[in-house]
């Protein structure tokens, strides 16, 4: 019979076959860089709120009793709210905040300029049209005796 030998002890002074002892290429220190913090803080939920509401207050015109002045007034709430918390606690998100307060407030002023643009073509036109039936300046001819 033949004996196989046994294997060597596993321990630190084993190794296999192809395994390096030291590593072949060296990292220099910098010790002025300050290193990068792969931490990142937690974006606001508010400024995030903010942002969504402000884009949806454009089509959330065709909700009934709810319409877009609404969700534009959440916007523009929400966005100071979040600005607020942002100030205080540090999180991210402030670009957010500006945003949909910008949006919603663009939005609210523009639904302003279309109501009074309204309301002044009603009454151009009640003037213009009952004007002119009040004091008979039409072309119909009177009738005569």
């Amino acid at each position: 019979m033949s004996q196989v030998p046994p294997p060597p002890p596993a321990g630190p002074s084993t190794q296999i076959t192809g395994q390096q002892t030291t590593p072949s290429t060296t990292v220099p220190h910098t010790p002025g860089l300050q290193s990068y913090n792969t931490f990142a803080t937690q974006t606001n939920s508010l400024a995030v709120v903010s942002l969504v509401a402000s884009i949806a207050s454009f089509f959330a015109h065709i909700i009934p009793g709810v319409g877009g002045a609404t969700v534009a007034v959440i916007a523009v709430i929400t966005g100071f709210m979040a600005r607020g918390q942002i100030k205080q606690s540090g999180e991210r998100g402030m670009w957010m905040a500006n945003v949909g307060i910008v949006i919603g407030l663009v939005h609210l002023i523009g639904l302003i300029l279309l109501i009074f643009f309204v309301l002044f073509a009603i009454f151009v036109l009640g003037v213009a049209l009952f004007g002119i039936a009040a004091h008979g300046g039409g072309t119909v001819p009177s009738p005569s005796p």
